[in-house]
């Protein structure tokens, strides 16, 4: 899949982001890297159609963001809003999760990614 042509600065912004990810970006991370979440491969800090998203997995082209409180701010969260707008015109899927979300419950966050990637049923 070709990448969306993406500013030189863009792509060191990701790259140096990669280096300093918050504490539920980091628990998130350890249970996507190296295909761990049942063979799917993620990509982090991932340029896509002018983002830099927290993670993509390419193949289901499926993007999982992890936001703080900050993304309550009406401001932000409008842009939120826009920026998954963009990124679904592209065919992807957006899953936003919260930090305290991963935090404190990762199993239920990880089984509610492989359902949307279509790995497994939902559960009730």
């Amino acid at each position: 899949m070709p990448h969306t042509p993406m500013p030189p600065q863009n792509r060191a912004n990701a790259k140096s982001m990669r280096k300093v990810m918050t504490d539920a970006e980091l628990r998130l991370w350890n249970e996507l890297r190296a295909h761990r979440l049942m063979g799917l491969g993620f990509r982090r800090q991932f340029p896509i159609a002018g983002y830099i998203v927290d993670f993509a997995c390419p193949e289901k082209k499926l993007i999982v963001e992890v936001d703080g409180s900050q993304h309550g701010d009406a401001d932000l969260a409008a842009a939120d809003a826009f920026r998954t707008k963009r990124l679904e015109e592209d065919d992807w899927t957006v899953l936003r999760f919260w930090n305290e979300d991963v935090i404190r419950d990762i199993d239920n966050v990880c089984q509610h990614i492989v359902v949307t990637a279509g790995l497994a049923e939902p559960t009730e």
